[in-house]
């Protein structure tokens, strides 16, 4: 409490940033999960007010995510209605909660790096595509509902996609684009346009388009194209309103909504024990959070907002990076953006209303493209055929597939190349010496593989501080990337804590 009250001129500002920064990304990516977009908002408070109060992050920032969005979609029209999808939410809390007291924090150090990059560019991809009618104004239903008519054809279709193109969105989704890519490219240098940040403001600009659109131009929005969610007039309107998870006999025995729980807390729980590390390297005061704990805390988390009508939750990057850039310090700042959230829900939910979908669709497709940079298949490509080929088998499973299905044909790739290499060097463990007291020594094997660095990791997360580390990969034949990877950012961040690291190679 102590730390709190010292640190709150610090952690007030960071949540007034990091609500600017959640507000926008709760409704896009409620949107691109096919959801009531109030569902975001919803995830969000529980994600900064409960998953924040539980978690031991102290600087993580939990919320919707745009790497479950391909897994809700698929999984709303697999059950069939938004409430069964609810229920698979809470069973995937419950699975997260006892994945926490079983220890396996340490899951996501088991998955290819290449195959879980390659799992958040294909949803980045699959983001930018489902929100290209939003952008232009395309209204599915009509549509949907032309395309079904008989004798419809090809050119006719395209007619009518050409002609349901309303030019109010398109302005929306253009003026959008040019303020986020200003915004990041030019703008962010200067302090006072770091702290008003680019989404926030693309929103702002979509009310105002909205709003004088029609009174300038002969453009407009129709109803259909802007943000809508409930109007409340107390508390218990707000409560009344909330979806419920349907319970259902038939549901209940349908073993697809099991699978799809099991999908959720898996794909929640990597996305979160890798935004908390993340996280914990941009942390200036090094601080590690406990993964069983965030585990634990995610899988509340998810079953709160399961039972009151929201998205699931992971802990999430672009927010927690937004914490720490605008002086964070303690985790009041994530539950205090849940606050402002819920505030914001229930007096000024007429002010939501006002803003249109393509500008939404303007920040999805940045944060597509930051999911699926083009620089980084270049990097990927670098990293040889082992990294590339299991991070392109994995983008087109997602894509011709889906989510799941993607992930497992990366993971066959990839262990493919891992079974290949241990045919050619048959030694597949790593070796840990003690010397003596303050100076250790890590003996890596002629072969060490993906599966070898959660057991590297959690030796090298144990050595403490003001320690001598020797590092010894003479005898290496092949260093797994994700390995190597492991080792390189602990050499970065061993001045911090005053550890001495010395890596001794062959000349």
């Amino acid at each position: 409490m102590r730390e709190t009250i010292r640190h709150i001129k610090s952690d007030l500002p960071a949540s007034v940033v990091v609500f600017f920064v959640a507000l926008p990304l709760c409704l896009g990516i409620a949107m691109a999960s096919g959801a009531p977009l109030f569902s975001g908002i919803i995830a969000g408070v529980v994600g900064g007010v409960v998953v924040g109060a539980l978690s031991g992050s102290p600087l993580g920032v939990s919320g919707p995510a745009a790497g479950l969005t391909v897994v809700v979609l698929d999984a709303t029209v697999s059950l069939g209605s938004w409430e069964s999808l609810l229920l698979a939410v809470v069973l995937a809390g419950l699975l997260q909660i006892l994945m926490g007291y079983l220890k396996l924090g340490i899951i996501g150090y088991y998955f290819p790096s290449s195959v879980i990059k390659g799992m958040l560019t294909g949803i980045g991809l699959v983001i930018i595509i489902k929100q290209i009618p939003q952008a232009l104004g395309y209204e599915p239903d009509a549509m949907v509902s032309m395309a079904q008519r008989d004798g419809l054809s090809t050119i006719a279709a395209f007619e009518g996609f050409v002609s349901s193109i309303t030019p109010a969105a398109v302005i929306s989704t253009i003026v959008g684009l040019v303020i986020l890519i200003v915004w990041d490219v030019y703008l962010t240098r200067f302090n006072v346009f770091r702290f008003i940040q680019g989404p926030m403001v693309t929103v702002f600009s979509g009310i105002l388009l909205y709003t004088y659109l029609p009174v300038y131009t002969p453009y407009s929005f129709s109803e259909g194209q802007v943000v809508r969610i409930p109007e409340f007039s107390g508390i218990r309107d707000f409560f009344s309103s909330l979806s419920q998870p349907s319970f259902s006999t038939d549901l209940l025995f349908n073993s697809n909504l099991y699978l799809v729980a099991v999908v959720i807390a898996v794909v929640a729980s990597l996305e979160t024990l890798l935004c908390a590390e993340a996280t914990d390297k941009l942390d200036p005061l090094k601080r590690t959070t406990p993964t069983n704990r965030e585990l634990k805390a995610q899988g509340v988390g998810n079953v709160v907002s399961g039972l009151f009508g929201g998205l699931p939750v992971t802990q999430v990057i672009v927010r927690s990076s937004a914490n720490i850039s605008f002086g964070g310090k303690t985790k009041a700042s994530t539950i205090m953006h849940g606050v402002f959230l819920l505030l914001c829900v229930l007096t000024v939910p007429h002010v939501l209303n006002l803003i249109p979908l393509s500008s939404l669709a303007a920040i999805l497709f940045v944060v597509g493209y930051k999911l699926a940079k083009p620089s980084l298949f270049k990097i990927m490509y670098k990293s040889g055929t082992e990294q590339f080929v299991p991070f392109i088998a994995t983008i087109i499973g997602i894509l011709i597939t889906d989510l799941l299905n993607g992930i497992a044909i990366g993971m066959a790739v990839g262990v493919f190349y891992i079974l290949r290499n241990n045919y050619k060097n048959p030694y597949v463990f790593d070796k840990v010496e003690h010397e003596e007291e303050g100076v250790y020594t890590i003996v890596l094997s002629e072969e060490v593989s993906f599966l070898n660095k959660g057991r590297i990791l959690s030796y090298l997360n144990s050595i403490p501080d003001n320690a001598s580390v020797s590092i010894d990969i003479r005898r290496a034949r092949y260093i797994d990337y994700d390995v190597q990877e492991i080792i390189s950012d602990f050499a970065s961040s061993a001045k911090e804590r005053n550890i001495n690291v010395n890596i001794l190679s062959e000349k």
